[in-house]
């Protein structure tokens, strides 16, 4: 008994503080395969300054230790209390006098002797929890690094297409000059001056609008970096400096992305293993409810010194030990234990449902990503194609432009749709890349 009783304090108070989730659980690995300078630093950075994902990982120390709170109940408790007692006795014999005002020291021992291990079960619920918030803080690292890569991606697709919209906006800049020079020769009307003009403004306001979502897309960034962001407009020009990043035209995964994924991937994912556990706990939670109409088995003891009586303070003659043990029964409790008992019952049938659900969803999640994934590859495959196209009528404009058979604009306007084709193709790349990161997210990361 000793043996255990020191087992046990050492336990509660020199087991590890964990603080930190596993990377390794995170797979941090794939997100350096996208030949990216920075993105995998950026996913580092996050797991390690996230407010909100800290919030994840300092609840499963709450839960650790009502582990340990609980299994403070298997434990026998040790108190003390220092009184005052003044009393009025008769005296039976003028030769043994007690004193009138005295001071009572008394040692308690409290044990509720666990021989139906009720208080072991509830242990075991309570590790359940905990263990439950650990997948907990799991899954929001998971959502956490995916949505940093999304959140990257996306900002390298808005550089890329910022990019090809200042050329458009050019292009038509260059297109209303020769318009303008035409209608002052009186070759053109007031309406191409005028559609000139218009095609303009609209090209100047869709860059006006990717400049903004850039901006947003930043903010965004730097929050899930833990950051702090400058509220002025300088300080915003100044985090697209900070935020450094490389190209869309070099971001591209290194590896196969795999066309099918084995089901004990998919079992292994930190929500359907919590519902497994959830399910666990709610069987341990129903003994526990059965135990309860049971009785319980408390021990107590009591050294209590006094100085009522001659003799010393600590001695034998001047204290009082007392030991009791029974047991405790509950007659009539309003029907609380009956419908604590039906109640963990259908809690259980409740998780049960949610665990097979869970599952039917898992599998959805994978099969969603992948199908997604392989027709992105087709649309992007696709839009490809008809960039290589348009790049076709381009030369062959530009060979016409050379020998004078069509002119400045009908070439401009030329390279405004081939441009349009590259910003479609950016889009799909984009696309491809993102649900790249749901079907790490679907998988647990084990991708």
């Amino acid at each position: 008994m000793k043996k255990f009783v020191l087992f046990a304090v050492t336990l509660i108070f020199l087991a590890p503080m964990s603080f930190a989730v596993d990377k390794n659980v995170l797979n941090v690995d794939f997100f350096g395969r996208f030949n990216d300078p920075y993105l995998c630093d950026y996913v580092n950075e996050a797991i390690t300054n996230n407010h909100t994902a800290k919030q994840a990982t300092t609840r499963v120390e709450e839960y650790r230790q009502r582990v340990k709170m609980q299994f403070a109940n298997e434990l026998p408790s040790i108190g003390v209390s220092a009184n005052y007692l003044g009393i009025s006795v008769p005296k039976f014999n003028p030769n043994y006098e007690l004193e009138k005002n005295a001071f009572v020291l008394p040692f308690m021992v409290n044990y509720e002797a666990d021989f139906l291990l009720k208080n072991r079960d509830k242990t075991k619920s309570s590790k359940k929890t905990y263990e439950m918030s650990q997948l907990d803080e799991i899954s929001a690292y998971l959502a956490l690094t995916s949505d940093v890569a999304t959140v990257y991606t996306n900002i390298l697709q808005y550089d890329k297409l910022i990019e090809e919209q200042t050329k458009i906006v050019n292009n038509y800049k260059q297109i209303c000059k020769h318009d303008n020079r035409k209608f002052s020769r009186g070759v053109v009307s007031t309406t191409e001056i005028n559609n000139s003009d218009s095609n303009l403004e609209s090209s100047t306001i869709e860059l006006e609008k990717l400049i903004k979502q850039r901006e947003v897309l930043l903010m965004d960034f730097s929050v899930l970096l833990g950051r702090g962001s400058n509220l002025s407009e300088s300080g915003r020009a100044e985090l697209n400096k900070e935020i450094k990043r490389g190209t869309l035209d070099n971001f591209e995964y290194k590896l196969t992305i795999p066309n099918e994924i084995s089901s004990d991937v998919i079992y292994s994912r930190p929500d359907v293993k919590r519902a497994e556990l959830a399910l666990e706990k709610a069987k341990i939670d129903i003994r526990v409810a059965r135990k309860e109409f049971l009785p319980s088995f408390n021990i107590t003891g009591l050294w209590a010194f006094n100085t009522i009586a001659p003799g010393n303070f600590f001695s034998w003659d001047s204290s009082l030990a007392a030991l009791l043990a029974g047991a405790t029964q509950d007659i009539f409790t309003g029907g609380r234990k009956v419908a604590n008992l039906k109640y963990q019952k259908a809690r259980y049938q409740e998780l049960f449902e949610d665990y097979k659900q869970t599952d039917l969803e898992a599998v959805k999640e994978v099969n969603t990503s992948l199908c997604i994934i392989k027709h992105d590859q087709s649309v992007e495959n696709e839009t490809k194609a008809k960039l290589n196209l348009e790049k076709k009528n381009l030369r062959n404009v530009d060979k016409k432009f050379n020998r004078g058979v069509v002119s400045k604009t009908q070439k401009l306007n030329e390279e405004n749709t081939c441009i349009s084709r590259d910003i479609d193709l950016t889009k799909a790349k984009t696309q491809r890349l993102v649900n790249y990161y749901t079907l790490y997210k679907a998988v647990g990361g084990k991708l």
